[in-house]
C-alpha cells in the first residue's frame, strides 16, 4: 500500500507542477477572500490603495462555484488585488446602492481619491472620495480577471 502506482505519483506532480490545472480539490492554502461586514471596512480596505474585486451575490446553486472562482483568483492576485464577497440578502443597503438587479454580478473599484468638490460640508471630520468603479463582463475566471486587468491598466501583480 505504501508504493503508489506511476499514474497517481504523475497526477500529483501534475497538481504541484502545472499552474492551470482545474481540478479539484486544489490547495490554495487559506482564504485570501473577504467577506463584507461593513461599509466602513470596505472604506478602510480602498484607502489601502489596492484594487477591490466586489463580487454581489445570493444564495443559489451558481454561488457555490463562483466562490470556488473567487477564491482561486484571490489566491493568485493576493496581495496586489483584494477580493471581497458581499450577501446581498444580509447586507442589502449596500446592493441597492450597486442599481443592479441581475445577481451574481461583480464590480472593480480602484484609485480612490480625494474628490474634486467636497460639497456642503456638514461635519469637518468627513472627507469625500471618488472611486473609479468598472463592471467586470469578461469570464468569471482566474484568466477573465487576468485579462480585465491588462485591458483597463490595473496592476495586478508585482512588476518582474
Amino acid at each position: 500500500m505504501g508504493d503508489s502506482s506511476f499514474f497517481d505519483r504523475m497526477i500529483n506532480h501534475v497538481r504541484s507542477t502545472s499552474k492551470y490545472y482545474t481540478g479539484y480539490p486544489k490547495d490554495l492554502g487559506p482564504s485570501r477572500l473577504l467577506h463584507f461586514t461593513s461599509e466602513r471596512e470596505f472604506v478602510q480596505l480602498l484607502h489601502q490603495g489596492y484594487p477591490v474585486v466586489v463580487a454581489f451575490s445570493i444564495r443559489c446553486n451558481y454561488a457555490k462555484h463562483f466562490d470556488k472562482v473567487l477564491e482561486e483568483a484571490a489566491a493568485e492576485f493576493y496581495p496586489n488585488v483584494k477580493f471581497m464577497r458581499v450577501e446581498c440578502p444580509k447586507y442589502p443597503g449596500f446592493c441597492i446602492t450597486r442599481q443592479r438587479k441581475d445577481y451574481p454580478f461583480v464590480e472593480i473599484f480602484h484609485s480612490p481619491q480625494h474628490a474634486a468638490n467636497q460639497g456642503r460640508i456638514a461635519d469637518p471630520n468627513i472627507t469625500k472620495y471618488s472611486v473609479k468603479v468598472l463592471p467586470f463582463d469578461y469570464d468569471v475566471s482566474a484568466y477573465g480577471f487576468r485579462e480585465f486587468f491588462k485591458k483597463h491598466g490595473i496592476r495586478a501583480s508585482d512588476p518582474k
